[in-house]
This record gives C-alpha cells, sequence and structure tokens, in this order.
C-alpha cells in the first residue's frame, strides 16, 4: 500500500502569507528577550540557525540551552488563526482521491500543526502526525531533512521506503527522503523562491504547483 508523507506548510496552506511573518516576529522578540540582544541580532540568529540546522529551535538548543517546548509555544501563539490561513478549495477532495495512507510530517509543533489542519478540514485524512516534538532520536531533536529521523518514521510505521512519497516544498528536504529510496513530489506554488524554477532538481521525482493538482499527475509516477 502506498503511504503518503506530506509537509504541512507552504504544501497543504500557504504559510508565507501571514503564518510565518507572524512566527518570525515571536521567534525574533523571544530570542531577543531571552539572550538579551537587539532584534536586529536576534533576527540574523533565528535566519543562520534555521540555514544551519533546518530549524530555529536547534540551534537555540544547541547553543544556549533553551527549553525546547516552552520556546515552541511561546512562538506559535495566534489571536485568530483560522483568519490567517490561506489555502486553495479542493484539498480533501485531492486527499481523498490519493490511494493509501496519509501521515503529516511537519518541522512545526504538534498543537499549531493539528490547529492548521482543523481549519482546513483535512485533520480526518491523516493517519498519524509526526511533528518537532516527535522528532527525537536518543534525546536529540533530529527535524527534516534528518535521515535518521525519518528512517526513525518509517520504521515506526512499519514502512518500506519504496512504498512511499514524500510531498513537500523544500528541495532539501526531498532530497534526503530520495537518498533513502522514497520517491518525491515537489510542491511549487507557495512561498516565493520555488516559483522561477524550471525542471525538476536532483532528488525530485516530480513538481506540481498544488496539492490539488496531484490526483491527476499521480498516474505518471506511480
Amino acid at each position: 500500500m502506498t503511504t503518503w508523507l506530506f509537509d504541512l506548510d507552504n504544501t497543504l496552506h500557504n504559510a508565507s502569507a501571514a503564518i510565518f511573518p507572524h512566527i518570525n516576529r515571536l521567534m525574533t522578540r523571544y530570542m531577543a528577550h531571552t539572550l538579551q540582544t537587539s532584534e536586529q541580532q536576534a533576527s540574523e540568529l533565528r535566519i543562520k540557525y534555521w540555514h544551519q540546522y533546518g530549524a530555529t529551535l536547534l540551534g537555540l538548543v544547541r547553543h544556549h540551552d533553551i527549553e525546547a517546548h516552552h520556546f515552541l509555544r511561546a512562538t506559535h501563539e495566534f489571536d485568530n488563526l483560522a483568519a490567517m490561513i490561506e489555502a486553495e478549495r479542493g484539498l480533501a477532495w485531492a486527499l481523498r482521491r490519493l490511494p493509501g495512507r496519509k501521515i503529516l510530517l511537519t518541522n512545526a509543533p504538534e498543537r499549531y500543526a493539528r490547529q492548521v489542519l482543523f481549519h482546513l478540514g483535512l485533520q480526518t485524512h491523516f493517519h498519524a502526525c509526526y511533528a518537532i516534538e516527535h522528532m527525537q532520536v536518543r534525546g536529540r531533536f533530529l527535524p527534516k531533512p534528518s535521515r535518521t529521523m525519518l528512517a526513525h518514521v518509517l520504521a515506526r510505521e512499519k514502512l518500506k521506503p519504496h512504498q512511499c512519497l514524500l510531498v513537500e516544498d523544500t528541495v532539501v528536504n526531498l532530497k534526503s527522503a530520495k537518498s533513502l529510496g522514497l520517491r518525491t513530489i515537489w510542491v511549487t506554488g507557495w512561498g516565493h523562491a520555488t516559483k522561477k524554477t524550471v525542471g525538476c532538481p536532483q532528488g525530485v521525482d516530480m513538481k506540481v504547483q498544488s496539492v490539488t493538482q496531484l490526483p491527476r499527475a499521480i498516474a505518471r509516477l506511480l
């Protein structure tokens, strides 16, 4: 049976429009207050750790002994999350048309991820949710693009790599999954950096602009 591993932000919805800017502001303020630095310095450090580790949280835990769960709670608070979500119609229809199980695999915290799924009306479509709290191996946080974490998830779900497809907006995460033997689909419609790219980068089996295009496009890959 095919199993679909779906990213959340900028894959199932457009997080770049309102949600990411809000989270970035909260992270910057949290870091400036906790590390006793300016917001400009905190913002630069936030971006540095995101590029270096795949998640700002990892840099803060490794270099500043930040308590992970407190950081995640404080930086994912929303007065009206539903109003900030931007997504296409037809997502539920598309997921129903895809054969096999669906698993959410996101570097975001679980509470936020489940809230987004609820507001999108997709919560019943996913067999499991692996958020950043679950991406710990031997006590270390290993979010995407970690091969070790992904292999751990597959083992826990009793899945073989060739049975799985990862649907993502981030190419480095797709390349990591491809190196383990998963098939990979790149969603390019959200965010800003991917739209001008022509063709599929190495490690990407298929490119679609939107998840809603998958039911028609997937026959070529399966």
